[in-house]
């Protein structure tokens, strides 16, 4: 009976320290628990990426730097006039030139367009001039001052709800464009045009290309920028 009692014994003592390291492991795993729980991680913030405004929205084409672009590739690309002139790719060069307000016309803001191709200072092959204004009937004012100074051989073209007059004179042709509180000027000198169309053709082509970028809306502050010493003084510089 003896040997009976102390095999119970010694199983009972088992089972007891069973117990407690059952009990030991529990409460561990209680207590690791129990530190792991706690506040949510915080989320990464994420910030617009370039050309988009809080919540997604894109800007549009002169949103961030006026009512019209202050960039001449964004008033027409190089590979566009390329296309239209039939010229190799990456042949044309864009030069931009900003100007400032100007109170007396109620102009708001410019940005003039040099495009050319071939080393050096190359060769001329379009100019754009585009300005802004205060409203419809400035821009409309200042064009048919423009357009009156400008010599030379002139006709009105038609170019949807746009104003365009056409100017032919030897050396080059000016299409002048007036459109919502803005006004482009184009100048393109003479030179071999593909397809046989005449220069008129061409700008008119180039006016709807340019037109969907740069037809502004009234600016109720013009943009702040410094004025070129290269801005044109002449009367189309005055657009």
């Amino acid at each position: 009976m003896r040997g009976v009692d102390g095999g119970r014994t010694t199983l009972r003592a088992a089972v007891a320290g069973t117990l407690v390291v059952l009990t030991a492991l529990l409460a561990l795993l209680a207590l690791l628990t129990g530190c792991s729980s706690g506040p949510e991680p915080t989320a990464v913030p994420t910030f617009p990426g370039p050309g988009q405004q809080e919540g997604g929205s894109t800007t549009g084409p002169g949103s961030a730097d006026g009512a019209i672009p202050d960039d001449c590739t964004r008033v027409l690309a190089g590979d566009e006039l390329e296309a239209v002139l039939g010229l190799p790719l990456g042949s044309v060069r864009v030069r931009t030139i900003l100007g400032v307000a100007e109170p007396s016309v109620r102009r708001t803001e410019r940005t003039s367009c040099d495009y050319t191709s071939g080393p050096g200072r190359g060769v001329a092959l379009l100019d754009i001039n585009v300005s802004g204004f205060v409203d419809d009937a400035a821009a409309a004012a200042q064009w048919h001052i423009n357009s009156a100074a400008e010599s030379g051989e002139r006709r009105e073209v038609p170019l949807g709800s746009a104003s365009a007059v056409l100017v032919e004179r030897r050396g080059e042709s000016v299409l002048l464009v007036a459109h919502a509180a803005s006004n482009v000027t184009l100048v393109l000198p003479e030179q071999p045009l593909p397809g046989g169309r005449s220069p008129g053709e061409v700008l008119v082509d180039i006016a709807l290309r340019v037109l969907p970028s740069v037809s502004a809306t009234p600016a109720s502050a013009p943009r702040a920028g410094p004025a070129s010493a290269a801005e044109p003084q002449v009367a189309r510089g005055v657009s």
